[in-house]
């Protein structure tokens, strides 16, 4: 055999099995979601930032307040508002009457996972105050760097009904995303389920206290280098490209999706795989991630909009363009 072709098994029993444990303690308050829960768990896993959109009641909050309580890390969340300035997310300098000096007192921002809550509801400026945070994980302040603590994720919710008193995210800031996770309505099934918990628990909602802290920060860093092993055949990174390329040259399609999606879409097959115990990604993943990755970084022609056609729709028409490798 030739060893230099030779590559071991790498475990990933351990990661699995922690998948299936905040799975389990999230399954105590969620009923079905499950495609939410796994794609929190595997944009944690790639140190990717998720905003999840619904309308108000489809425990977006919640669920992102659940998979904090799982993990023994530090936990913020900001509500924003109209009013809400840059200071208010990424600190401010302070002077220090008895030293005589200005000192930087961190903001919210500085914890492993941040909930933003309702973030269209801020202006342009504090939205901007984001962008090195969510891509560098790090602040700038009066020409002093901060790095922030690993891990670090940002879960952003928005409700896509509702216009007014709402701003709309950059596209800069959409991209920094690694995904969109579109919230739906429970079936008639889950909605029966979802009484009878409350019901369960005498009525009350506030039921984090039920969760179990199951992972570290320092687990979730390894699992983070595990998913980075994960392998991923040349066709498949082929696979990837082309369907990013074609999403440039669509012609239903005002913008298409940057490299960055690419290496989205590649690192997101990779916790998939992981996730199910596997140590290589096979095209299923990639087709799976694909939609939530490129659905906010794609925009429509004008005259498609008018049509009422979704961005999901030309995704799917494209994964179908695109041969799949065999």
């Amino acid at each position: 055999m030739d060893t230099n072709t030779f590559h071991p098994r790498t475990d990933y029993t351990a990661l699995h099995a922690g998948v299936e444990a905040v799975r389990e303690q999230i399954g105590k308050v969620i009923v079905g979601q499950h495609q939410m829960v796994d794609l929190l768990i595997a944009g944690l896993l790639t140190q990717g930032h998720v905003l999840i959109e619904g309308v108000p009641g489809v425990a977006k909050t919640l669920t992102a307040k659940l998979l904090a309580q799982c993990v023994d890390a530090n936990f913020s969340r900001i509500q924003f508002t109209p009013d809400l300035m840059p200071a208010d997310v990424l600190g401010t300098s302070v002077f220090n009457p008895q030293t005589r000096e200005f000192e930087y007192k961190k903001g919210p921002v500085f914890s492993n996972l941040v909930l933003i809550d309702e973030i269209n509801r801020a202006p342009a400026k504090t939205q901007s105050a984001l962008f090195e945070v969510m891509e560098e994980r790090q602040i700038t302040n009066d020409g002093i760097t901060y790095s922030l603590d690993r891990p670090f994720m940002v879960i952003a919710t928005q409700n896509p009904i509702e216009q007014e008193g709402t701003y709309r995210l950059p596209e800069a800031q959409l991209d920094r995303f690694l995904f969109k996770i579109e919230v739906k309505y429970p079936d008639l099934q889950e909605e029966v389920a979802v009484l009878q918990s409350i019901h369960q628990f005498n009525g009350t909602t506030d039921l984090i206290h039920v969760i179990e802290k199951v992972l570290t920060a320092t687990q979730i860093i390894e699992f983070q280098q595990l998913v980075r092993q994960v392998r991923v055949d040349d066709k498949l990174l082929h696979y990837i490209a082309s369907i990013i390329h074609e999403t440039r040259m669509n012609a239903s399609l005002y913008l298409g999706a940057s490299p960055r999606a690419s290496i989205a879409v590649m690192n997101c097959a990779k916790a998939i795989a992981a996730m199910r115990n596997r140590d290589f990604v096979i095209p299923e993943d990639v087709v799976e991630m694909v939609p939530h990755v490129l659905r906010h970084r794609i925009m429509l022609t004008p005259e498609k909009e008018m049509e009422g056609i979704r961005t999901d729709d030309v995704i799917a028409q494209i994964i179908k363009m695109v041969e799949i490798p065999r």
